[in-house]
C-alpha cells in the first residue's frame, strides 16, 4: 500500500487487522450456519462466535514459522478459542476463506467509492451551473475552433462521471459474492444451500460456480472500472493543466499564500495537483493490465493471482479514493477568469466565426467549394499578418453583395453560437432549470 496517498477510512479496509477480522466473520457465518444445520455443535458456534479473536503479532509469528497464512490465522484464533476450535474452520478450504472475506472488504472499499463519486459529480454540477453562460473558445488539436462556455466542459465531465457511477456500482455489485464451494468447487464437505446462507449472513451472494476461487473476470472488471474512472480524472486534470498555461491563463488551481512553485523562480505557479492526477492515474491504469492476467488460472486454481491482488487491489481503490477527493477539491476551488477567456476568444479577430460565414454564402447560391476557398483566404491572411478577420471580409465585395451587413453581423453573434446552451443542459441535468445555490467564487 501506499501510505502518502492514503486515506483514513480506505486504509483501514486494506490493514492486516481488517483483513483478518473479515477472515474471522467468514469462520463465524459458517460455523453458526452449521450449526443451525446440526452439522456442528451449537456450543462450539457460540464459543467460536464470543471467543474468537486473534492477536496480529502472534499471526505474523506462527506464518513466519509455517509458511501459510490462513493456517497461522486458524492457529491464532483456536488459541483464543480453546476446545471448541477444533469445529473452525470445518469443511472449508483456505480460498473458501480468503475470497468471501475480500469481497467484504472491495464492498467496504466500494462503498467509499461510491460516496467519493457522488461527491465529484455534485461540485461538477454546481460548477457547470455556475459557468453556464461564461463564454470561451473551444479548441480542437489545441488550436482555436469555434466558441463554448466554460459550464458545457464542465457538463461534459459531469456526464461522463454519471456513466462511471453507473459502470461502478454493476461491477461493485459483480464483486459482492463470496464461495465456500471447496478445494475445486464441487461442494465436497458442504452443501450448496450452506454457501448460500453464509454468504446471506455475510450480506453477499453465493457465485453460481466457482472452482477453488472466485472466477477473477470479476476482479479484472472491477479493476478496468477504476481504471476509467482514474482515466476521468486525468482527462480533467489534464484539461486544467492546459487551461492554466501561461499563454492560456483562464483557470488555475487554488494558490495558497504559503504556497511555493518553485526553488528558484519566486513567481511559478504550477498545476502540481493536477500534474499529481494525471501521474497516479497511469498507475490505476497500468494495474487493469495486471488484473486481465489474473483471469487464466491453472486448471482449479494456482497463486500466481494472489501475490498481484495483495497490490493492485489496495493501491487501485486507495488510489481512486485519493485521486477523486484530489479532483473534487481541485474542482471547487478551481480559480477561473471569464474576463481572460473572452479576451482569448476574441484574440483572433472572428477567426472563430469562419464556419457560420461558410454556410451563409452557401446558402446565398454560391458553390459550397467556392465559399470555403473564399472564406479560407481571407483566414489564412488573417492568420499570416495579424490581420482582423472581420474587417477583411467586410471589405470584401465578393462577400458583400451576398451577404448584408446584418446576415454579417449575425455571422459573427456569440450569443447566436451559444443559443443551444440551455438544451443541452436540459438533456444532462433533466428539464427542471433548479440552480444549484451558489458559493460566491471568482
Amino acid at each position: 500500500m501506499i501510505s502518502r496517498y492514503t486515506r483514513p477510512e480506505m486504509g483501514r479496509i486494506w490493514a492486516d487487522e481488517n483483513k483478518f477480522r473479515m477472515w474471522l466473520a467468514v469462520e463465524v457465518a459458517a460455523t453458526e450456519t452449521l450449526a443451525e444445520a446440526g452439522l456442528v455443535p451449537q456450543e462450539a458456534a457460540k464459543a467460536i462466535r464470543e471467543k474468537g479473536d486473534f492477536n496480529l503479532a502472534r499471526i505474523h509469528q506462527v506464518e513466519a514459522e509455517v509458511k501459510h497464512d490462513v493456517i497461522a490465522f486458524t492457529t491464532a484464533v483456536a488459541e483464543k478459542v480453546g476446545p471448541q476450535s477444533r469445529w473452525l474452520h470445518y469443511g472449508l478450504t483456505s480460498n473458501d476463506v480468503v475470497d468471501t472475506a475480500q469481497a467484504l472488504q472491495i464492498k467496504e472499499a466500494s462503498d467509499l467509492i461510491a460516496k467519493d463519486l457522488k461527491a465529484l459529480r455534485a461540485v461538477l454540477k454546481q460548477r457547470a451551473f455556475e459557468f453556464k453562460d461564461t463564454p470561451m473558445i473551444g479548441r480542437t488539436h489545441g488550436i482555436h475552433a469555434e466558441p463554448i462556455t466554460f459550464g458545457l466542459k464542465l457538463a461534459n465531465w459531469y456526464s461522463e462521471t454519471e456513466r462511471n457511477i453507473v459502470r461502478f456500482e454493476r461491477a461493485a455489485e459483480e464483486m459482492r459474492v463470496g464461495k465456500l464451494s471447496g478445494a475445486v468447487g464441487t461442494f465436497a464437505h458442504l452443501e450448496p444451500e450452506y454457501e448460500v446462507q453464509i454468504c446471506e449472513r455475510l450480506g453477499l451472494k453465493a457465485a453460481e460456480i466457482s472452482s477453488q476461487v472466485i472466477q477473477r473476470d470479476r476482479h479484472a472488471n472491477y479493476v478496468c472500472t477504476l481504471a476509467v474512472i482514474a482515466a476521468t480524472l486525468d482527462k480533467i486534470a489534464t484539461e486544467i493543466r492546459h487551461l492554466q498555461r501561461t499563454e492560456v491563463r483562464e483557470a488555475e488551481e487554488f494558490f495558497s499564500e504559503k504556497q511555493k512553485g518553485s526553488s528558484a523562480m519566486p513567481h511559478k505557479r504550477n498545476p502540481v495537483t493536477c500534474e499529481q492526477i494525471s501521474g497516479l492515474a497511469r498507475v490505476v491504469r497500468s494495474n487493469a493490465q495486471a488484473a486481465f492476467e489474473n483471469v487464466a488460472l491453472w486448471h482449479e486454481r494456482d497463486i500466481s493471482h494472489s501475490s498481484v491482488e495483495r497490490v493492485i487491489l489496495p493501491d487501485s481503490t486507495i488510489l481512486v479514493d485519493y485521486l477523486l477527493n484530489k479532483t473534487t477539491k481541485l474542482l471547487d476551488t478551481l480559480l477561473v477568469y471569464p474576463k481572460r477567456m473572452l479576451q482569448n476568444l476574441e484574440s483572433t479577430g472572428g477567426l472563430v466565426f469562419s464556419g457560420q460565414l461558410l454556410l451563409d454564402l452557401a446558402e446565398s447560391g454560391m458553390l459550397r467549394e467556392d465559399a470555403y476557398g473564399l472564406v479560407q483566404e481571407h483566414a489564412m491572411r488573417a492568420w499570416k499578418q495579424g490581420l482582423n478577420f472581420r474587417e477583411l471580409v467586410t471589405k470584401d465585395k465578393r462577400i458583400s453583395k451576398r451577404v448584408s451587413p446584418a446576415q454579417l453581423s449575425r455571422a459573427f453573434s456569440l450569443k447566436r453560437q451559444l443559443r443551444n446552451v440551455d438544451k443541452i443542459f436540459e438533456r444532462v441535468f433533466g428539464a427542471s432549470k433548479t440552480k444549484p445555490a451558489s458559493k460566491g467564487r471568482r
